[in-house]
């Protein structure tokens, strides 16, 4: 990576130039095995022996979750039902020891965070009966048995935080046997966690873990003298899921979200021991809360990206506020590859850096050169999103068509992706290297990127350029495709650059077919006019905030690009 010295105090370089080499590689077949030998080592006798030791009688304190819960999902809970994202399972009828339930809804039911929801709508009475019953059925099959995927250390990590943060609901009982039980379980998940939190995947799985053993440390009697070393261990991890600019390297803006609110928790633990918590944890959070507020709209929300669902500007703001962090938006973020571009009330958002590496991200997308835009409140450009954040009632095929360029409000050529996602649904080959250009200007600002995602195979670059105004009504873009390389298709190579219209957004065109009026729900309107493309409205969908999709529109500008390369000029501008 080549950069530019910084320009302004707060990271906007004008003319800077990034280039940044991805890749594709996923875990080696040497990774994979010795994963797989890890995990098959927990069920030996020898790991049972090294989980073995003191168990506390008491949690030292209860530390606070400072989050509010799913309101939904809790009151389920009330209703003897355990629901996530429309997956829904009778209480009455969980069998933990032979599961009927899908990998999504394991890890909400095993990391435990159903307790938030529970404790964000039940009194301590009413909570307590429900929590309880679901512990004694989660200790009965797994607290003796160490598999997967219930000790796995991410979901341990996760489970030590929120046991220790609701330890009213899950250990008020006056059956000592019970609460001894408890107690133990989480000691001996604590020495799991010790042999098992660096070998977790890269990135927030192994900060989740991490972050769990710094709780433990910090909530179970005798574990300050190894306080230096669980800081350490969990400083490692938050460096290694981390770029420079705070941005996780999943490249997820709700991975973004969730690492907020781990480390937030973790600090609480520090809060309850009435412990000054290091100052690097506080600096972590504000860098992460930065990248976070980067990829929000004018509604307070989160973008789409990397197959997470839009988050509502209500939860952000929660978030934020508990997190302590009193940052600004991060406008440029060089490695974690979102630019943002703000005028008046106008905020667009790109996606300027190859998709995250197969290793580290889960559902990641062919995402490159997209972009969102919102009007005030209202988002006027989106991706389809949630791929991994879908309701039930999205089919599979459909949640992994959602990863793919045409979900998202980019370039394709040929029908096909920027990036491979191969049948596993890991990322394959693809974007590897971004050229960034950013201009900001008295009157407008300017990106310029390029992706060399298609050279490969048809020996064109993607080149789109994109300008905002500074009062926000006026966006003017150009999507080039450039020769390249010594591959060159024979023949026109059929291009389409498609851009999906947000929730409520009605698209009319106009008499001549060259252009297309845009109402906002608000009442807002604006006219989308293109050169040397033909223009369509199409039928998309929207995955929502409920992970649900939702019927909206698309424009589609469609045309041939020859051996020689292609140019299509559009603007977006607002009627006064």
């Amino acid at each position: 990576m080549t950069t530019e010295p910084d320009l302004e105090a707060d990271g906007i370089d004008q003319g800077k130039r990034l280039i940044r080499s991805g890749g594709d590689k996923g875990l080696s077949l040497a990774e994979r095995i010795s994963e797989r030998l890890q995990r098959l080592a927990w069920r030996t006798p020898l790991h049972s022996v090294r989980l073995r030791g003191r168990y506390p009688l008491k949690l030292i304190a209860v530390a606070d979750d400072p989050f509010f819960g799913d309101v939904t999902r809790g009151q389920a809970l009330l209703d003897g039902m355990v629901s996530h994202l429309g997956e829904t399972q009778n209480l009455s009828g969980l069998n933990l020891s032979r599961p009927s339930f899908s990998p999504r809804f394991a890890d909400y039911l095993h990391s435990f965070e159903w307790l938030r929801d529970l404790s964000s709508v039940a009194t301590r009475a009413n909570a307590v009966p429900i929590a309880e019953a679901i512990m004694r059925q989660w200790l009965s099959a797994h607290a003796d048995k160490v598999s997967d995927p219930a000790w796995r250390a991410d979901l341990w990590g996760r489970r030590m935080l929120f046991w220790i943060a609701h330890a009213p609901l899950i250990l008020s009982s006056s059956d000592l046997v019970y609460r001894s039980k408890v107690l133990n379980t989480l000691a001996r998940g604590s020495r799991h966690l010790e042999r098992t939190a660096d070998k977790a995947p890269e990135g927030l799985p192994r900060v989740a873990a991490w972050c769990g053993i710094m709780a433990s440390g910090l909530m179970i009697p005798g574990g300050d003298p190894r306080r230096g070393w669980c800081e350490t261990g969990l400083f490692r991890a938050i460096d290694s899921a981390m770029f420079d600019d705070g941005g996780t390297i999943g490249r997820s803006p709700a991975s973004q979200r969730e690492m907020v609110m781990l480390l937030t928790m973790v600090r609480e633990c520090y809060a309850a021991r009435r412990l000054d918590s290091p100052e690097r944890l506080q600096i972590a959070i504000d860098s992460l809360v930065a990248a976070m507020l980067g990829v929000c709209h004018g509604d307070g929300g989160l973008a789409s990206w990397q197959g997470a669902a839009p988050i509502s500007g209500e939860m952000i703001a929660q978030c934020v506020e508990a997190s302590g962090a009193r940052v600004r938006p991060l406008r440029q973020a060089r490695e974690w590859g979102y630019q943002r571009l703000v005028g008046g009330k106008s905020v667009l958002i790109m996606d300027a850096a190859p998709p995250p590496l197969a290793r580290v991200s889960e559902g990641g997308c062919a995402a490159t050169l997209a972009f969102e835009f919102s009007d005030g409140p209202a988002r006027v450009i989106v991706n389809c999103g949630g791929g991994r954040q879908a309701h039930v009632i999205v089919p599979p095929p459909l949640a992994a068509g959602l990863r793919t360029t045409a979900a998202h409000s980019t370039l394709t050529l040929a029908d096909s992706n920027s990036t491979a996602i191969h049948p596993d649904g890991t990322l394959g080959k693809g974007v590897g290297e971004i050229e960034l250009s950013r201009v900001e200007a008295d009157n407008a600002a300017r990106i310029e990127a390029s992706h060399d995602g298609y050279v490969r195979r048809f020996g064109l670059i993607h080149r789109r350029q994109v300008t905002l105004s500074k009062d926000g009504g006026d966006v003017r873009g150009e999507d080039m495709l450039l020769p390249s390389g010594r591959k060159r298709k024979r023949g026109d190579v059929p291009f389409a650059i498609r851009f999906h219209l947000g929730a409520g957004v009605q698209a009319s065109p106009t008499a001549d077919g060259l252009a297309a009026f845009l109402r906002l729900p608000g009442g807002g309107l604006w006219q989308f006019r293109a050169k040397d493309a033909v223009l369509a409205i199409e039928d998309s969908l929207w995955i929502g905030f409920d992970g649900r999709p939702r019927a909206i529109s698309q424009i589609v500008l469609t045309g041939t690009a020859p051996s020689g390369g292609a140019h299509v000029s559009w603007v977006m501008h607002k009627a006064k």
